[in-house]
This record gives C-alpha cells, structure tokens and sequence, in this order.
C-alpha cells in the first residue's frame, strides 16, 4: 500500500476554482482501480491551504493515477499552475 499526503497552498482569489478543480479530480481519481483513498481537505484555520490523503494498492496504480488523463487536466493542468507552494510526506502505516 502506498499512502501520501500533499499540501498545497493557493491565493485566495483562487479558492472558489480550486475548490472545483478538486472536486472534479477527487470524483475521477476514486473511479481508478487500485485508488484506495483520494480525499482533498481544506486546512482547518487557514482556508488557502489544502491537503489530499492518498492511498493506492501499489506502485502500479500511482503510476496509472499519474498517467490518467483526469490528472493531467485537473492536477497538471488546473491545480499545478495555481499553487504557491507544495509538498508531499510519504506516509507508513504502523499496524
């Protein structure tokens, strides 16, 4: 299982597009196989940041979710040249 999370960090005037963005690219990246988790959360107290928790059975299905069509509009084209900053923390489950 491959778990992650990426935080990203917007201008308020984008808030509302994003916000679509996300939603469009969450709705399709939950119909991949082997998408087990995909869910953006707005930061609690800071409403220009958001953090997406993935999860994905394998390499295999990271790699497809990176090669969809959906991504590249969505995340490439829409939340990539948006963002100020981003970061992702590769995650370990512990049991």
């Amino acid at each position: 299982m491959i778990s992650f999370v990426v935080r990203l960090r917007f201008a308020p005037e984008d808030r509302a597009d994003i916000t679509e963005i996300l939603r469009q690219l969450a709705e399709a990246s939950r119909q991949e196989i082997g998408c087990v988790s995909y869910i953006p959360h707005q930061v609690e107290g800071d409403p220009d940041s958001v953090l997406i928790y993935e999860q994905y059975a394998d390499a295999k299905a990271l790699a497809a979710h990176r090669d969809s069509p959906h991504f590249k509009q969505f995340a490439v084209g829409g939340l990539y040249q948006r963002m100020r900053e981003r970061t992702r923390e590769d995650l370990v489950a512990l049991v």
